[in-house]
Order: structure tokens, then C-alpha cells, then sequence
């Protein structure tokens, strides 16, 4: 009997999954097949009701959703251009300066929605476009962007450092917020040194100079 449930948990799963249903909700109907195996309808289907809204009763929890839809909220305001303007202000003059804008971007960018996905679509998305335009690489954009986005899951406050500090138990968020800082600028530091490298290999220009609109 044990076998048989086995099976059917792990058979309809994998069926699932290969018809193209999401895994969550795959996990979520195998688990319900393998456990009407073993009890009642009506009790299996309280108990994942209870376990669901246990799951879902997490405080902390609640601050992934908002960090995504200020993600949101942010790239439709247009702040992911204040932010491009803005980096462009702090590494524009350095070779190979879109590269480096890309970064920072990046890394302000995640440091405030919590998500290297937004990050990577805002920035990106912005930032191809006059990479481009200027005769770089798009493998080189590409890859810049791909490996600075992921900063963001260092740099407080990050999605990934909250589910952790859940499934791991008793560790406290605002620690690993705090351990994120150094590893996630170091990170972006390096990508920036990396960038420079092959943007002064391959000549790639300087970005004109931004002045404030009361200096002309």
C-alpha cells in the first residue's frame, strides 16, 4: 500500500509537470491524490485548507509581495530611468561606462524592490537599448546585466534572505539583512572591475557628461 502511494504521488506529479502545469500546483494536487489514498475526502481536505492558511499566516511573508509590487510600481513611474540617470552621474566616465551604469542600476534598483527579476527587466530593459545604440556588444550587455541583477538578492532587502531566514528557523532577518551589505557591493565592485577590463580591451566609449538642468 505504501508503494502504491508512493507511486501515485510521484506518477502524477511528473504527469503533471510534463503537461505544462505549474509545479506548485502540481506538488499541490499530487499531494492531495497520494492523501485521499490514505484518508478521508473531507479530512484531507481540511487539513490541507488548515496547512495552507498556516503556511500563508507569516508576517514576514507579507513583505515579498509589497517588495514586487513597489518593483512595479517603480519601473512604471519611470524611477528605474532616475536611477540609470543617476549611476550614470556616479561611473559615467569610467571606460566602458554604460557597462558600469548597468550595474549600479542594478544594485540601487534591487536594493529597493527586493527582486533581481525586476531588476533585470527594469534595468535591462532600459539599458539595451543605448548599449546598443553606442556599438556594444549585445552578448556583453547580456551578460553584464544577468550577473549585476542577482546583487540585489544580496543587498537588503532581499526576497531570498527573508524565505530563508523562515525555512532555516530561528535566524533573524534583520541579521542577514545586515551580513548582505559587504558581499552584495563587493560583488558589484567586481562585475565593475571585470566590465572595465573587457570595455577597455574592446575600446568601448566614455558616456557624455550629465550637468544639472540649472548648469546647461
Amino acid at each position: 500500500m505504501d508503494w502504491t502511494i508512493a507511486l501515485v504521488m510521484f506518477g502524477s506529479f511528473f504527469v503533471l509537470v510534463f503537461a505544462g502545469v505549474p509545479i506548485s500546483f502540481s506538488i499541490g494536487l499530487a499531494t492531495l491524490a497520494s492523501g485521499m489514498m490514505m484518508l478521508p475526502m473531507e479530512t484531507i481536505l481540511a487539513v490541507v485548507g488548515q496547512k495552507m492558511a498556516t503556511g500563508l499566516d507569516s508576517f514576514s511573508l507579507l513583505a515579498i509581495p509589497f517588495f514586487i509590487l513597489a518593483g512595479t510600481l517603480m519601473n512604471c513611474g519611470g524611477i528605474a530611468q532616475r536611477l540609470i540617470n543617476f549611476s550614470q552621474v556616479l561611473v559615467g566616465r569610467m571606460p566602458g561606462s554604460l557597462g558600469h551604469v548597468n550595474v549600479m542600476a542594478n544594485m540601487l534598483f534591487g536594493s529597493i524592490s527586493g527582486s533581481a527579476v525586476a531588476a533585470a527587466a527594469a534595468v535591462g530593459g532600459t539599458m539595451a537599448p543605448m548599449q546598443k545604440k553606442s556599438g556594444y556588444d549585445p552578448a556583453y550587455s547580456a551578460a553584464i546585466n544577468v550577473t549585476s541583477c542577482i546583487t540585489g538578492l544580496l543587498i537588503p532587502p532581499s526576497n531570498v534572505l527573508i524565505i530563508y531566514a523562515l525555512t532555516a528557523g530561528g535566524i533573524s532577518v534583520a541579521t542577514l539583512f545586515m551580513a548582505g551589505y559587504v558581499p552584495g557591493i563587493l560583488m558589484g565592485l567586481s562585475i565593475m572591475a571585470v566590465g572595465a577590463i573587457i570595455a577597455k580591451r574592446r575600446g568601448y566609449p566614455v558616456a557624455e557628461r550629465i550637468y544639472s538642468p540649472g548648469r546647461g
